[in-house]
């Protein structure tokens, strides 16, 4: 059965029991959603576009430093408001939702990893749903991460519920984290955790089914086996995505059920072909990359600027003559389609 077979599926944004399908859906046939990290129209555009080459589902995700960047870095985003955070964010979601269709994929727009100290602007991102479901019957956003795996597990679990709770009734999918994935990604640096952190055992995963299931079913996991965030040379992270496997086992043999749980991928980019086939086969059903098309974006520009670099000296004057102009290189529609090719 194609994605486009899951009852209410359509090109735009999905939300609700249309985007948990399509999450079931790819669990159910072996693959995952890539999800994207997003920091302006551009970069958007090019998920979109790539989505649409591919015919295939994507989900668009906003940091909180990504959000506030949409917004503009010249706003003020104080600590316990982050209040441009909360802008960009919601009107990178306003933007999606207003040119997705045109692209003919399904879109799942999602917001990333929200630590405790955050917590503000997943507040004012709830608010925006909140008003958004009240007008039009479901969430601004299809799904949000509440990433507290710097917290005592009992205390990230309970504040879990406590958000999940508020979501439920918009069925806003809650992605959560339980153990930390490494390195260091918008400003949170991870790399000095401790080795047993980086991965997380079935009891400590089963305590969060355990602890979300009864307030709703729309809930993925970002377990931790060792991902890091970035790339780094092979060998120098030990991936055991093996441990997904671990866990559904110890899960369905509380539960009865087959493969309950929803994981997340997390520092995808780099990842060895193997290990991802591992983790799809133990109910990955959402991958993350951005790294990799952060690399992408930025070599495009590098590309052209090596191969123009005659023309990008001065407004006037190029290889083909001195009173020669150069706007049609220097005009950022030009070199910003470039990294847009690039990354796509």
């Amino acid at each position: 059965m194609s994605f486009w077979d899951v009852p209410g599926i359509k090109a735009g944004v999905v939300t609700g029991d249309v985007a948990w399908a399509l999450l079931q859906h790819a669990k159910t046939n072996g693959y995952a959603i890539p999800a994207f990290n997003c920091t302006s129209s551009s970069t958007i555009n090019s998920v979109l576009e790539a989505g649409a080459k591919l015919n295939r589902p994507v989900m668009i995700q906003f940091s909180e430093g990504g959000s506030a960047f949409i917004a503009g870095k010249s706003l003020p985003n104080d600590k316990g408001k982050l209040q441009a955070s909360i802008l960009g964010a919601v009107a990178g979601a306003h933007l999606v939702r207003a040119v997705a269709p045109a692209y003919g994929i399904p879109v799942l727009v999602h917001s990333d990893h929200c630590a405790k100290k955050l917590l503000p602007w997943f507040d004012g991102m709830l608010e925006a749903d909140e008003a958004f479901f009240k007008a039009h019957g479901e969430p601004l956003f299809s799904s949000h991460m509440l990433d507290l795996s710097e917290e005592p597990d009992e205390e990230n679990i309970e504040i879990c519920k406590k958000y999940l709770t508020r979501m439920a009734p918009m069925k806003c999918i809650l992605e959560m984290e339980i153990g930390i994935t490494g390195g260091v990604e918008d400003g949170v640096d991870n790399s000095g955790a401790a080795k047993e952190k980086l991965y997380s055992t079935p009891e400590d995963v089963f305590a969060v089914y355990e602890g979300l299931s009864p307030i709703s079913p729309m809930f993925t996991i970002a377990a931790a086996f060792g991902n890091v965030h970035g790339v780094y040379k092979a060998g120098n992270v030990v991936l055991k995505p093996e441990l997904l496997q671990e866990m559904q086992d110890y899960a369905k043999s509380k539960t009865g059920k087959d493969r309950p749980l929803n994981f997340v991928f997390h520092g995808g980019s780099g990842s060895e072909k193997h290990h991802i086939a591992t983790a799809l086969a133990a109910g990955v059903v959402k991958m993350n990359v951005d790294t990799d098309t952060q690399w992408a974006y930025w070599e495009g520009l590098l590309k052209f600027y090596k191969a123009k670099e005659g023309y990008l000296q001065g407004q006037i004057g190029n290889p083909e003559g001195a009173d020669k102009p150069n706007k049609s290189y220097y005009d950022p529609r030009k070199w910003i389609r470039e990294c847009e090719v690039s990354m796509v």
